[in-house]
């Protein structure tokens, strides 16, 4: 199998075009489960490991920061912090008071994101993140397909500006904690605007956005995707199966055994007008070319021009197997042209 390496925006860094997503450890995994995952990871050429102080997820106060706890119990056993791009999240605001330690609903303020830095790096048991991302905005903006403008972020006044967040940003950055920042789940207007305020005001420049992007949502092509040329701030693609739905297992309403819908119900995005007439003709397109759906529904987000990595996550051991293996499956033009085709007529069901 092979495994390319591409720049993340420009630190100079080179990450694996393929990334391992964590969220399901302390969850769905044990500790040893998520090890076992990461020895797999590295020994197949990935360096890029992402997390976030939110997770395990489903997100609540009993399993907030057993993600990290692993990653971190791991890098204590294993050694060699410097083989790996270590990427972690600060949450946006929510409900969720848990996250801080007096109690209060957080937000993208300094006493928050220092709060939330400090707690990272001492479950994952490191000094430093390679990469800290903002995990939603600050804002009233649509969020995780929901459609609408939450107003618990931004209209009621609670909106914290984003050259606040990104001075904040800055100070961990001079402080050696966090050598890059990233953005995630977050909007072209909101990119561009950290980019000016770098420019402008000498702050840390943005090198990634994490976004959802896959065949059933390639809204990130119109509006964002031109930062990467333009500015070399590439995606890291999450989800790239859809949640599950493009391996096919939730056909005709079918819920397996230990499936993430089964157990949490937790997935309306998916859950739209659309979806399943979608689903159906990309699962044709890999019967007819004799693809395993999840491998060509991973090649296709992995191919994009403007994806500097795909990350992929497992539950079990074959799962982990089958996502590497997509990095040997080629999009070709004919598949390109049979992906494309459904695109023009189902566009993107789950936005």
């Amino acid at each position: 199998m092979t495994l390319d390496y591409r720049p993340l925006g420009r630190t100079g860094i080179k990450v694996s075009a393929i990334a391992l997503g964590t969220m399901t450890w302390g969850e769905q995994n044990t500790e040893a489960e998520g090890h076992a995952q990461l020895d797999r990871a590295v020994d197949f050429g990935i360096n890029l490991i992402d997390t976030a102080e939110n997770y395990a997820i489903p997100p609540r106060a009993e399993t907030q920061g057993a993600t990290e706890r692993i990653i971190g119990t791991w890098l204590k056993a294993r050694g060699g912090r410097d083989r790996i791009v270590l990427a972690s999240k600060v949450s946006g605001p929510s409900d969720r008071t848990y996250l801080r330690a007096d109690g209060r609903p957080p937000r993208l303020d300094a006493r928050n994101i220092n709060e939330a830095v400090e707690g990272s790096l001492r479950r994952l048991q490191t000094d430093y993140l390679d990469l800290y991302q903002i995990h939603w905005p600050n804002r009233a903006v649509p969020l995780f397909g929901s459609g609408r403008h939450a107003p618990s972020r931004g209209h009621d006044g609670s909106e914290v500006p984003i050259e606040e967040t990104l001075e904040a940003l800055d100070a961990l950055v001079a402080a050696g904690k966090v050598r890059h920042i990233g953005l995630s789940n977050e909007t072209a207007w909101g990119l561009s605007r950290f980019l000016h305020l770098s420019e402008t005001r000498g702050l840390p420049r943005v090198v990634s956005v994490q976004n959802a992007y896959n065949l059933l949502n390639r809204t990130y092509e119109q509006g964002l995707a031109e930062f990467h040329a333009r500015e070399d701030v590439g995606l890291l693609a999450y989800s790239p199966l859809a949640q599950g739905f493009l391996t096919g297992k939730y056909r005709n309403g079918a819920r397996p055994e230990g499936a993430r819908l089964t157990l949490f119900d937790r997935a309306d995005r998916y859950l739209k007008p659309g979806v399943a007439e979608a689903v159906e003709d990309y699962l044709q397109i890999a019967r007819d070319f004799g693809l395993d759906p999840a491998q060509l529904a991973i090649a296709y987000a992995t191919s994009r021009h403007f994806v500097t990595a795909n990350i992929i996550g497992a539950t079990r051991a074959e799962q982990l197997e089958a996502d590497l293996a997509s990095a040997d499956v080629t999009i070709t033009p004919e598949i390109e042209a049979r992906i494309d085709a459904v695109f023009q007529l189902r566009g993107s069901p789950a936005p």
